[in-house]
């Protein structure tokens, strides 16, 4: 970790000067996410893509069900699916405030590395959310895509380039074998990709498990066993949340109704979408907006 504390140092400026206010920057940088915090969040669902998560200041604890991980600058996240989890922001302050990079996975680039290395598929299931301990190599190449933005004329030009560069840091990591699994076609985890993928294309129809089932390639009593083995939820739960996290950021951006939210992805019963809403973010939509208004940064999920 000592190695790492001045690529983190870095880290941690490159994204406070990138991201001066509170929230979610998409950056110009493909895959790109800057997200800055002066305060400790609400715990809040919200879908996670497959993603690497660096935190260059403060600490966040993710939950799925009941399995909790607890990363900082020590420890970085890798997220190897999309997942429906709970984040909680725990140490942000306006004088040190949570400072954390995104950076989502291509799934065909990191193919196309796997199979230029020639290397081996591991068998059996592996953990689809974990921890490991920062590499200075891996913060290194983060706080360069970061710098990018200084230099917006070399984004197309080098971005690719860095990009790739962190792939190949986590596959020759000890995470190799999950990042391996993951550019399987034919693998669990794949399989289910594709089937999360097909649920969020088109979350706010009627769900058809036979379809879901078709466009992952697996039987539908097959879809069932692994795509609850890995989100820890059914598909219909899933396509559930995605519903409700559509419907805030309708009503958090876009200033709509309760109402209007609800029929938007797919809900014909208001007082079905209130109650289910209210299962899922502690209030009913009206007083959940109202909180997010009076203190934005303790409703941040990511």
């Amino acid at each position: 970790m000592q190695d790492c504390m001045s690529d983190i140092t870095d880290l941690a400026s490159a994204i406070a000067r990138h991201a001066p206010l509170s929230g979610m920057m998409q950056t110009s940088v493909p895959r790109l996410t800057l997200i800055r915090a002066e305060q400790p969040s609400e715990p809040l669902p919200a879908v996670y893509e497959a993603s690497l998560c660096l935190i260059a200041q403060g600490s966040k604890r993710v939950s799925l069900e009941e399995h909790s991980i607890l990363y900082d600058p020590a420890r970085y996240l890798l997220v190897s699916v999309d997942l429906p989890l709970v984040g909680h922001v725990l140490e942000a302050s306006p004088d040190a405030p949570y400072l954390c990079c995104k950076i989502d996975l291509d799934q065909a680039a990191l193919a196309d590395l796997v199979a230029e290395r020639h290397d081996e598929i591991p068998q059996g299931e592996l953990p689809v959310l974990a921890v490991y301990p920062a590499d200075s190599d891996l913060v290194d190449a983060a706080c360069r895509l970061v710098k990018l933005l200084d230099r917006p004329e070399s984004i197309a030009t080098l971005a690719p380039l860095i990009e790739r560069e962190i792939l190949y840091r986590l596959l020759t990591g000890p995470h190799g074998a999950l990042l391996r699994k993951m550019s399987s076609s034919d693998s669990h985890l794949s399989q289910v990709s594709r089937a999360i993928a097909a649920i969020r294309k088109g979350f706010h129809t009627r769900l058809r498990i036979d379809d879901i089932a078709s466009a992952a390639g697996m039987s539908p009593s097959s879809l069932h066993a692994h795509f609850k083995a890995i989100t820890r939820m059914t598909p219909l739960d899933y396509q559930k949340q995605l519903r409700l996290q559509e419907a805030r950021r309708l009503m958090m951006t876009a200033g709509a109704s309760a109402g209007a939210a609800g029929f938007a992805v797919g809900y014909d019963s208001p007082s079905q979408f209130s109650r289910e809403y209210r299962r899922l973010f502690g209030a009913p939509p009206r007083q959940d907006i109202a909180r997010h208004s009076a203190a934005p940064d303790r409703a941040m999920a990511l």
